[in-house]
């Protein structure tokens, strides 16, 4: 059993440390990948990696769905947006999405994107799977044009609270392309030992892990140490049985790359010996399926 690959995530990398970071990540082609979105890093993060881009040209997932205020400014600007839309803060109409995938290849310097994520849908006004059916008749329509490669839901928890679940995903897929060949490929979510809903369905062969991947979908995981706090809330115990030889972020990061059905797991490393860091730790075994579920145990029993 091996572990999911390890991706870079911009969400809280630190500028100034991004293009040495970029640079470490590119280091391995096989596996190197970037995760970003028009509205991290207060709105530059594309901008940022443009240049490190430029040298490194590493395949890369962004994002549709919220606005920046210079986007939200720039769409009603363009007669993409209303006044009211755009005070909402988020969108997945067909035309905005169609818009903002033209603009983040303009700020990432790309004429090709590899995968554009709808970013939160649960966060629409509205009805998230009419959200959705709009968003991917767009981005079915960047495909046709050769502008990008495919697509995928990320959601922080929309899966866990039932407003998306694939099969559902699956057919507004279709029903945008008008075919079973649709281009969603992928799903981002939450997967650590605090986020550990669809880690403990997916030990089991269930839920959104476990479907995605029955599809051959990638399933991205973020947040894996629950956005830096969870290495302070797991004990030296939890580490050991994990990986005695590890860290206790090494091996949290550990468990949840072990994840049946992850293909990636996204770290925002704050400097180059962070990443150094957990590459080394997920080129260690993957933890088994019942140390998992063990590990699971003693944190419900805590």
């Amino acid at each position: 059993m091996t572990t999911a690959a390890l991706g870079l995530g911009t969400y809280r990398t630190r500028p100034s440390a991004l293009n040495d970071i970029v640079t470490r990540t590119a280091a391995d082609p096989t596996t190197a990948w970037i995760d970003t979105a028009p509205n991290y890093l207060e709105g530059q993060a594309q901008s940022l990696l443009a240049p490190a881009l430029a040298t490194h040209p590493i395949p890369l997932s962004t994002k549709v769905g919220f606005l920046t205020d210079q986007a939200a400014k720039d769409a009603v600007s363009a007669g993409v947006l209303t006044a009211g839309e755009a005070r909402r803060g988020h969108c997945l109409s067909t035309s905005y999405v169609r818009w903002q995938c033209a603009r983040n290849r303009t700020e990432l310097g790309r004429d090709r994107l590899d995968l554009v994520f709808a970013h939160n849908p649960e966060h629409t006004a509205g009805d998230p799977h009419q959200a959705l059916l709009n968003a991917f008749t767009a981005l079915e329509g960047e495909v046709a044009a050769g502008t990008l490669a495919a697509y995928g839901v990320a959601s922080w928890d929309g899966f866990e609270t039932g407003r998306l679940n694939i099969p559902a995903l699956h057919r507004l897929a279709g029903e945008a392309a008008g075919t079973e060949q649709h281009h969603l490929r992928a799903i981002q979510l939450p997967v650590s030992l605090v986020t550990a809903t669809a880690l403990a369905q997916a030990l089991g062969g269930m839920g959104p892990i476990a479907q995605a991947a029955g599809l051959g979908w990638q399933v991205f995981a973020s947040a894996p140490l629950f956005g830096g706090e969870l290495p302070q809330l797991a004990t030296r115990e939890l580490t050991t049985l994990l990986n005695p030889n590890l860290t206790v972020p090494q091996a949290c990061l550990l468990a949840a790359a072990s994840c049946p059905g992850v293909t990636r797991i996204l770290l925002s490393a704050s400097t180059p010996a962070h990443w150094a860091e957990a590459e080394a730790a997920l080129q260690r075994l993957a933890v088994p399926v019942a140390t998992l579920r063990k590990v699971l145990d003693v944190l419900a029993a805590a």
